[in-house]
């Protein structure tokens, strides 16, 4: 877990699609703990072992181990954070998406945290030049991690957020807590992934994905709260 102090930046992007504008001032004015990684096999195995999860699921054949949980549902996602807090004491929770993008930018305004150009082997998305994009998700870790010490934010897969999915920052909050007004049916996901294409990767990219969904390219990363 990292730790993210409180501050301001702008969420969206005018220039990018649709759904990623109008670009928003938001401010957070609280700290709070994200997680350095997409969640693990690893780490969710030792939920399963305890009955709190299911099983580990499918791996596709890619490896178990360090690599990021995929085939996971909302609701699964739902009982591991429940086991997590239960067994820490402490609020494990999914981050808004404004919280997401606020750690994933890391204080820059690029389309990537590292530029505008997506370049090669910064991330694992298709055609980004790794040895796993286009072909499956790749170790966590397995890039240079952002300023503040968040890696895979920009690809490997899609993180899902608390957000209900809306097509517009319309009305959005603009204090950090996520949007809730939506369609909750359809949580907002975060982040492309190694079958996407590279635009789908930056920073300000958002869509959504159907909450009964499990797929081999969907994952999730936690959040814990600082408040007391």
């Amino acid at each position: 877990m990292k730790v993210v102090g409180p501050g301001s930046f702008i969420m969206g992007d005018d220039h990018g699609y649709k759904y990623e504008r109008p670009a928003h001032r938001v401010t957070i004015d609280y700290a709070f703990a994200l997680g350095a990684y997409e969640v693990t096999f690893d780490e969710w195995e030792a939920c399963a072992q305890e009955l709190a999860c299911k099983e580990a699921p499918d791996d596709h054949g890619w490896g178990k181990g360090r690599y990021p949980i995929i085939n996971v549902t909302y609701a699964d996602i739902g009982d591991y954070l429940k086991w997590l807090s239960e067994k820490s004491g402490r609020t494990y929770r999914l981050p808004s998406e404004a919280e997401w993008e606020y750690a994933a930018r890391a204080g820059t305004t690029t389309q990537y945290w590292w530029g505008d150009e997506v370049g090669k082997n910064n991330a694992n998305c298709r055609k980004c030049g790794s040895k796993w994009s286009g072909f499956g998700s790749a170790p966590v870790g397995s890039f240079k991690a952002n300023p503040w010490g968040f890696f895979d934010m920009n690809g490997n897969a899609w993180e899902w957020v608390a957000d209900c999915w809306s097509p517009h920052y319309a009305l959005a909050p603009t204090d950090g807590h996520a949007r809730t007004d939506g369609n909750c049916k359809e949580p907002v996901t975060r982040g492309g992934s190694w079958y996407y294409f590279p635009k789908l990767s930056r920073s300000a990219y958002r869509y959504k994905n159907a909450e009964n969904v499990f797929s081999y390219n969907v994952s999730f990363r936690v959040l814990a709260e600082l408040k007391q």
